[in-house]
């Protein structure tokens, strides 16, 4: 797609990024989401070239060698993530536009790359007791990467203003319908 544009929506682990994607994606059929890459291992629930591309460390780090990354990003150690090119030009070859599940890092480089194709939206908790109840009730973390994700959380948090638009989810409708009408605008933006 020649006009191909590129939404980015961006959080710290927990603050609900992928339920409002998931949410925004019944809503807008010009929209195809941007299946990421990542070294870490499958979860029960998840399935692979749907969720993630699920890669080991030396594969991720065998396409980075070749330029094959948009952005990519080793959150921690070993523990690679990031958004392949070809994923961008499936998707741009349908003739849809891109939404991105990607991490405050990862959702700024993007931004860097595509200034005026793309939106950035972060979003961000409540507060941080709040984010942490909600990965405590995800029933996936350990006390370590507990105390891991909550840390980075806080220094992503530090990013909010680099992004177009920072909104709260402290209500998931309310969340969901704020971001969806950044998009329509957005994708309404320069239409001929």
């Amino acid at each position: 797609m020649i006009n191909g544009k590129m939404i980015i929506v961006s959080a710290p682990s927990g603050a609900g990024k992928t339920t409002i994607v998931n949410s925004v994606l019944k809503n807008f059929s010009q929209l195809e989401f941007s299946i990421s890459a990542c070294s870490r291992q499958k979860r029960k629930h998840e399935t692979d070239g749907k969720d993630y591309y699920f890669l080991t460390p030396a594969e991720f780090r065998s396409k980075i060698d070749n330029n094959e990354f948009l952005e990519w990003e080793e959150v921690y150690p070993g523990s690679y993530y990031g958004t392949l090119k070809s994923e961008v030009n499936r998707i741009w070859s349908k003739g849809k536009h891109i939404i991105f599940d990607v991490d405050v890092v990862g959702g700024m480089n993007i931004k860097k790359q595509y200034p005026a194709r793309s939106l950035a939206l972060f979003v961000k908790p409540p507060d941080m007791k709040t984010l942490e109840k909600r990965l405590r009730n995800r029933n996936t973390e350990n006390p370590k990467s507990l105390k891991k994700r909550l840390e980075k959380a806080a220094f992503e948090m530090t990013f909010e203003n680099e992004f177009d638009i920072s909104l709260v989810n402290d209500n998931i409708d309310k969340a969901v319908n704020d971001v969806s009408k950044h998009i329509q605008k957005f994708l309404e933006k320069n239409k001929k």
